[in-house]
């Protein structure tokens, strides 16, 4: 017996239906910026000309990394060079700061600025993941003590950098080698005792949540906040302690969050570190002053600082996200103007970027369930187009 059409119809349809592969890689020499054609649609920008008070300081930073002569080293890329990338941020500052109304505003990045478009996990434009990430408040201590015994360490003096802070290995006797895995660091003790240790965690997944953020505030006994920023890590591929959760069906994949990370290390302590060592990625940190910062070495700033990856996409630019973020028919629209001002360990294609969502419990709890589909746009003046007044 057949089965009717509608049935027929849909059952097609599901099959057909490709699952993004957000980690996908673009294929070798495919651009990561598709230009919008003239005429094609894109979300309304003029919107956000009501929150420029709250998006302005963020362009600035990004304005600051661009009048560094050491940025115009990271272009062209894309083919934006980077006297473009920063007379965009320039004039997008003032269109924001002087035009008197959301539709001029709206009309003049019509008039004068080239919209792209993510390649996304296809490469042809086919969508962005959104992930979250923070800066967390944990419990510790600057010295060892019973219950403090993970230690987050500083930049050790035989991990090597190249100029533009990639890791090239660990400097021995004999020459570089690959920096040893965070199972190698942690099992063997190869940084104790060495003057390295800057604060000490109860919690091995507080230690770990700390490395995957890139950033930790520490709270004292004496209830000051010691800050902690990124120096660097250890060159190892990262590997998320959520996918392997769900791998390994200690959660199901609908219902991975920090929240949910941490309940299932509550229940299975003695399980906790074997998961965690299944990441290579180690990071080390440094003594800050004032808020955390990115890749740019400018902060970052809430709601308004996107890490993207660097390899593929301009830093520093202008960009906007849309998507749609909550569970099922609760979701609600996302859309909201960023500046590419950082990058990750997990974002390495052009289907990733993380948005960072600020400092604290809520931010942590924020971050932690975020995941949000959607597009992820660039905007840059067009070529050889002058300023209007």
């Amino acid at each position: 017996m057949k089965l009717p059409l509608v049935l027929a119809a849909l059952l097609l349809a599901t099959a057909c239906r490709t699952t993004p592969d957000y980690g996908r890689p673009l294929p070798p020499g495919a651009p990561a910026l598709i230009p919008l054609a003239p005429g094609e649609a894109h979300p309304d920008f003029g919107a956000q000309w009501s929150e420029r008070s709250d998006l302005l300081p963020a362009v600035e930073q990004s304005i600051e990394f661009m009048k560094r002569k050491s940025a115009a080293r990271y272009f062209p890329i894309e083919n934006v060079s980077h006297d473009r990338a920063q007379a965009s941020l320039e004039r997008f500052r003032d269109l924001l700061a002087t035009s008197p109304s959301a539709a001029e505003f709206s009309r003049a990045l019509d008039r004068e600025f080239q919209v792209y478009k993510s390649a996304g996990w296809n490469g042809k434009g086919g969508g962005v993941l959104f992930t979250g990430y923070c800066t967390p408040i944990l419990d510790g201590r600057m010295q060892r003590g019973a219950a403090y015994t993970h230690p987050l360490y500083a930049l050790p003096p035989d991990l090597v950098k190249g100029a533009d802070g990639e890791i090239l290995g660990r400097k021995t006797d004999s020459g570089l080698e690959p920096y040893p895995t965070r199972r190698a660091i942690e099992a063997g003790a190869i940084l104790a005792d060495k003057g390295l240790e800057l604060a000490w965690l109860k919690d091995p997944l507080d230690a770990y949540i700390a490395h995957v953020n890139g950033s930790a505030f520490i709270r004292l006994e004496n209830g000051e906040l010691y800050r902690l920023g990124y120096a660097g890590k250890n060159g190892q591929r990262y590997t998320s302690l959520g996918e392997e959760l769900v791998r390994a069906k200690k959660l199901k994949r609908d219902e991975v969050s920090l929240a949910s990370i941490r309940r299932w290390a509550r229940e299975n302590p003695g399980e906790v570190e074997s998961y965690l060592s299944r990441n290579d990625s180690y990071v080390f940190f440094t003594p800050i002053d004032g808020n955390p910062r990115g890749s740019l070495n400018v902060p970052v700033t809430s709601g308004r600082s996107l890490a993207t990856d660097k390899t593929l996409f301009p830093r520093g630019s202008v960009v906007f996200v849309e998507g749609r973020v909550g569970p099922g028919s609760e979701k609600t629209e996302f859309h909201r103007f960023l500046l590419d001002q950082d990058t990750g360990g997990a974002i390495r294609t052009a289907g990733r970027a993380d948005v960072y969502l600020g400092i604290g419990p809520d931010a942590e709890r924020i971050s932690g369930a975020t995941r949000v589909e959607g597009q992820l746009y660039y905007l840059f003046l067009k070529e050889g187009a002058a300023p209007q007044p």
